[in-house]
């Protein structure tokens, strides 16, 4: 039986970079086959060549057994296959309707638009899937999970055969993921092939047949999900042992002495009732379910929303930070969640992300010490192993995983004593998580003293001393690693839930 998508042999180049060579990858029908590699390794590239919008170099590509060659993305379109990127495609301020059929839109036969006949094969489109929203709404009023799932259904429109989804759940609730987990299985039984690049390899392990995984631009290996492992996969894609994967400052010696002692901390929202201990160069790692309150906690304890009651106590004081910079001025460091419209300066310089929270410090009189600064800005790029191309670089223009170096370089220029990590691996390829858990044990060997928030409880239960888990805002148990397991982890972060994400 003829695959529904067979690439035999795809090679590429990039002036004297070679990118691609002799990969070989296919789709069945009814299939979702995940694609895995680091950052650099070849996906997006591989996914491009088969959506038309880079010629490869060398091999074939068949369709249903039909040897195809496409000179552009339309051509690849009219062949069923459809590339879902991860920054969407669509227009907010037109409704659903006009979103799916832009560049397509109907006409009656005296020329006019038809938004009726748009609205009602939408709607068909809609109710197919069981959405639960009308053609008509406005994109801007939807969720970030729901326009994703507005895209899918736009490439379904267009008879669509063969769809790439880019890292579909890299902004998603888990609510809203497994929403979007239903609708994928609802496309397998259409018999649409799905093509699945992520980062988390819990959502491959959930969604997929197949796995295959690109190392430098050659093919590890393709393996039935049900017969692999999360380290066999690791080891496909980094290359070498990972025993030591999680190695966070193994063998460092434990101190009992707290800096931090919160207690009852509420902002009067989310946060209801916060209560902890953090100790000097320990990593206290926080559970919870999407919706716990666990990022607002550290919003509030780092000023970024208003405290209503509890106390902060810091190296035995008590602290009100009434904005970033009072927390900044107290030690304290954050690497929030959303890196790209919170933490970073995106069409600023890599040195200037690294370097803004301590640029007074290069300011004398008549003079600024520029090269000062461009030692601090190169120190941290070799010590976190950025992969940049100097320090000048616009920070938008590397990968997740550099970005996400180069704000965490910032707060270690600030000489941080304390370090709130909220999600500080999302996004991020496998090496790159590998970097940050060996940076965080690091630190703390060194003393510093780190609160890390994750919603994946491989990597909790692997780098963190302690865990404290969070529901409906408020605290509900400590682990110490002994008493770690999954199991009870999700009961505490179930009890007396009731929040609504």
């Amino acid at each position: 039986m003829n695959a529904l998508l067979e690439m035999k042999n795809i090679s590429k180049s990039f002036s004297k970079n070679r990118v691609l060579e002799d990969v070989n990858f296919q789709v069945q029908a009814g299939e979702v086959h995940a694609l895995l590699g680091e950052n650099g390794a070849g996906k997006s590239t591989l996914i491009k060549i088969m959506g038309g919008i880079y010629p490869c170099d060398s091999g074939q590509i068949l369709i249903d057994g039909e040897l195809c060659t496409f000179s552009n993305a339309q051509e690849a379109q009219a062949k069923g296959i459809s590339i879902i990127h991860q920054e969407l495609m669509l227009m907010p301020h037109l409704s659903i309707a006009e979103n799916i059929f832009m560049g397509r839109e109907l006409h009656t036969r005296a020329g006019f638009l038809d938004i009726r006949e748009q609205e009602r094969r939408t709607q068909e489109l809609l109710d197919d899937f069981e959405m639960g929203f009308s053609a008509g709404t406005r994109l801007d009023n939807l969720t970030i999970a729901q326009q994703q799932m507005v895209e899918i259904i736009r490439a379904i429109s267009f008879q669509a055969k063969i769809i790439a989804m880019d890292e579909p759940t890299s902004s998603l609730s888990e609510r809203e993921s497994e929403r979007l987990f239903e609708l994928i299985r609802s496309l397998k039984e259409k018999n649409v092939g799905i093509i699945l690049i992520s980062h988390r390899l819990n959502d491959i392990f959930a969604l997929s047949d197949r796995v295959t995984v690109l190392r430098d631009g050659i093919c590890t290996g393709t393996r039935e999900i049900q017969g692999t492992s999360n380290d066999e996969l690791i080891r496909l894609m980094v290359g070498r042992d990972i025993a030591q994967y999680y190695a966070a400052g193994q063998g460092r010696k434990r101190s009992e002495t707290v800096v931090m002692s919160v207690r009852n901390l509420s902002d009067g929202r989310l946060a209801k009732d916060v209560s902890f201990d953090l100790k000097k160069g320990e990593i206290l790692g926080v559970s919870g379910l999407v919706g716990a309150g666990r990022s607002e906690m550290l919003q509030c304890i780092f000023g970024l929303s208003k405290r209503k009651s509890g106390s902060v106590v810091i190296n035995g004081r008590e602290t009100v930070f009434h904005t970033p910079k009072d927390a900044i001025e107290g030690g304290l460091g954050y690497v929030c969640e959303d890196r790209k419209k919170q933490g970073l300066f995106l069409k600023q310089s890599v040195c200037f992300n690294i370097t803004v929270n301590v640029l007074e410090s290069f300011m004398k009189p008549m003079r600024y010490l520029s090269r000062a600064e461009n030692e601090l800005a190169e120190s941290y790029v070799k010590k976190l192993a950025a992969k940049v191309t100097g320090i000048s670089q616009t920070t938008g223009t590397l990968s997740g995983g550099n970005q996400q170096k180069v704000l965490i370089s910032r707060w270690l220029a600030s000489t941080t004593d304390i370090l709130l990590l909220d999600e500080p691996t999302r996004g991020v390829d496998v090496a790159t998580k590998q970097d940050i858990y060996q940076l965080i044990g690091e630190l703390a060997v060194q003393g510093i003293s780190i609160v890390f928030v994750s919603s994946e409880l491989t990597e909790l239960l692997n780098v963190c001393d302690r865990i404290m888990v969070m529901s409906n805002g408020k605290t509900t148990g400590t682990l110490m690693r002994g008493e770690f397991s999954q199991e009870e982890i999700m009961r505490l972060a179930t009890r007396e839930f009731r929040g609504n994400g």
